[in-house]
């Protein structure tokens, strides 16, 4: 029986979407996706993850900040240029020729109640803290997680609550094994329905396998598949502004992980969301109540990548790159004549820019910088800071204010406060709330 259920998983398990790019050596040089050789003395190159990299594994660090990794690169968040591993993790490079690259990549709470990343290579685990290897690491991978066969494909973490028990789920092929924390025991099954998962992550307490330069978002439990899937990863885990053109705009920008540039009301009580080439704008007479268009097409002077944005007296205010550029709202957005301005005329202060918000018919604009947030009294001229304050964010990618109060946007949550006041005053964060769930509707 055993032999028969090896034979039906190698046969239904085919694993697809295959993707593969040489670990990088000092002679090896990466280009688009692709390996080529040059002399030591050179650049590293880098590699573009938009060009349907699989990666090898996905990892929040201890900061919440998802970590993706292929070869000897990394990368931090959604969007950003690739990275040599041993910057930050050297001891999985030097042990690089003997183990050969990570086959999976976990976060966990370790017995001193801070959360570490846990590296498998081979038969090796190695435990980090804070970007530090732990003492006595590495450790065999068999001491670690007894029971669960070496050289797994890729793991997740799976905290109590979502799962009956602490646990780690691990996938090796078409193989499942969900391995709890404290009794160690080892629940074995086979997701013959699923994709061979090269790496697993948990977001926002969702669970994804990813394949080749796709995705499957999975139960952790049952391993059940709902909606519309696979998806590609490039339309919601990474910023890739070349890529999707032809694709459904609007709910890749609803739905992507990527945080948003810059948010805010447009003048006519509407929201207006910024993202890259792309912005949002709610939408009644759209199904899902938000439409997606270009940026360069409705604010052409802008192009893309907006910094900050903001409404005052019916007028939207865009800023990048030191300028101010004001727009007339109505079905279409008009320049205002004698815009763009610097920042430094329109508002007196220096970019860039975090976030910018003015509530209602006050005058009063709140510009967020770093930590900082400074208010700007927009009635007067010349402009300057009249009040500053110290937030309990150390970076917040937008801020808008609402009928409801004010909602500051950090990587894919929002917290409410109901003033400006609360807000700057508060040191404890409120409750996060999931920006792709609770405020664009979205169930992956």
């Amino acid at each position: 029986p055993t032999l028969m259920i090896v034979i039906l998983c190698v046969c239904v398990c085919v694993c697809v979407y295959v993707y593969h790019v040489h670990g990088v050596t000092g002679h090896d040089h990466v280009h688009d996706g692709h390996v080529h050789h040059h002399a030591d003395h050179e650049h590293v190159a880098q590699i573009d993850r938009c060009e349907a990299v699989e990666f090898d594994a996905i990892v929040p660090d201890a900061s919440g900040v998802p970590l993706f990794f292929k070869g000897d690169f990394m990368w931090r968040g959604f969007h950003g240029p690739s990275e040599l591993i041993n910057g930050s993790y050297k001891e999985l490079i030097e042990q690089h020729a003997e183990l050969g690259k990570i086959n999976a990549a976990l976060s966990m709470i370790a017995e001193d109640s801070d959360k570490h990343v846990f590296f498998l290579l081979n038969d090796k685990v190695f435990s980090y803290h804070d970007q530090t290897l732990e003492a006595g690491n590495p450790k065999a991978f068999s001491e670690v997680f007894p029971g669960i066969p070496k050289h797994v494909d890729a793991a997740v973490e799976c905290p109590k609550g979502e799962c009956v028990r602490d646990t780690v789920i691990f996938f090796k092929g078409c193989e499942v094994f969900h391995y709890e924390t404290q009794t160690k025991k080892v629940k074995s099954s086979h997701w013959t329905h699923m994709p061979n998962c090269t790496s697993a992550l948990r977001w926002q307490n969702n669970y994804y396998c990813f394949h080749g330069n796709q995705f499957t978002k999975f139960h952790p439990v049952t391993g059940s598949v709902t909606g519309t899937y696979p998806k590609d990863a490039r339309d919601y885990f990474m910023k890739c502004p070349n890529f999707g053109l032809l694709s459904n705009h609007t709910e890749r920008e609803r739905c992507s992980h990527v945080p948003l540039d810059a948010i805010a009301s447009d003048g006519l009580e509407r929201a207006v969301a910024f993202r890259g080439n792309y912005f949002l704008r709610e939408d009644e007479t759209h199904r899902d109540g938000w439409h997606a268009s270009l940026v360069s097409e409705a604010f052409k002077e802008v192009q893309s990548d907006a910094e900050a944005v903001f409404s005052h007296a019916r007028l939207l205010y865009i800023v990048k790159d030191n300028k101010v550029f004001a727009y007339k709202s109505g079905e279409q957005y008009q320049l205002v004549e004698g815009y763009p301005k610097t920042l430094q005329e329109e508002l007196g202060m220096e970019g860039p820019l975090d976030a910018t918000f003015v509530c209602g018919d006050y005058s009063i604009l709140h510009v967020i910088k770093g930590q900082q947030m400074f208010d700007i009294e927009l009635s007067v001229s010349p402009r300057a800071v009249v009040h500053e304050a110290r937030l309990p964010f150390p970076k917040v990618d937008g801020a808008m204010c609402g009928p409801n109060g004010i909602r500051v946007f950090v990587g894919a949550e929002y917290f409410e406060y109901k003033t400006p006041k609360l807000l700057a005053y508060s040191r404890m964060r409120p409750q996060a709330h999931k920006i792709t769930l609770e405020m664009f509707g979205c169930d992956h």
